[in-house]
């Protein structure tokens, strides 16, 4: 009776886990690969002014995304550890810890939009130099999400090793994302060093591959009853 109990409060606290991990899958689509271009013109600060101007309401919108991004991603980190405490209390501290971090990083970024939006929309300064701080928040926000990717890497290799330690994941599932924590890594590293590697972004395949199953997996089978 013990262990049936127990078997249904982690498969309820997987698919809550899984709720928040999809919360924050499809409000990082929705603001970073949709919304965020139709604001925010890489290379070009005079147009993203004038976005964030005549398209205030888009712009909001990618702010509040962000938000959203930040608070499932810390929603994420707690239920993981809530999930994993009993397996193994360091490991899962250590990611609870790091999938944090990935939420301060990200906030880094919702700071830098919101101040974007207030100085684009106010009467001073003058508009040659809105351009000149608009071009460095925009610089702060790609930078935020770019070196960023350290901890979006760090913090999947306790989440590959407990889902292989606790046998209650398949263990390929495991080593997927492990392989997606490095793939970050190695990305992030060669982005900032200058690297001209065309399939650099293929290098984080693995994770998206590895955290849309996980993300299935949490919601529609929780975890094993058998660790055998």
């Amino acid at each position: 009776m013990y262990m049936s109990e127990n078997h249904s409060q982690l498969v309820k606290s997987a698919r809550i886990t899984g709720i928040w991990y999809l919360l924050l899958a499809i409000s990082g689509v929705l603001g970073f690969m949709v919304v965020h271009p139709q604001v925010f013109v890489s290379g070009d600060p005079e147009a993203t002014l004038t976005n964030l101007i005549d398209q205030e309401s888009t712009a909001r919108l990618r702010l509040l995304l962000e938000f959203a991004i930040v608070v499932s991603q810390a929603l994420t980190a707690v239920w993981f550890y809530k999930l994993f405490k009993d397996e193994d209390q360091w490991a899962s501290w250590v990611m609870g810890t790091w999938g944090m971090t990935n939420a301060v990083v990200i906030m880094i970024s919702a700071i830098a939009m919101a101040s974007a939006i207030s100085i684009a929309n106010a009467s001073m300064p003058a508009l040659e130099d809105k351009v000149v701080i608009i071009q460095v928040l925009q610089y702060i926000i790609s930078n935020a999400w770019g070196i960023g990717g350290l901890f979006f890497g760090l913090w999947l290799f306790p989440m590959g090793y407990l889902a292989i330690k606790s046998k209650r994941m398949p263990v390929w599932l495991g080593r997927v994302i492990l392989l997606g924590g490095l793939g970050y890594l190695v990305s992030t590293v060669v982005r900032y060093s200058g690297i001209d590697f065309s399939y650099n972004r293929f290098l984080i395949l693995p994770a998206t591959i590895g955290e849309f199953w996980m993300i299935g997996y949490l919601l529609f089978v929780g975890v094993r009853n058998d660790k055998n």
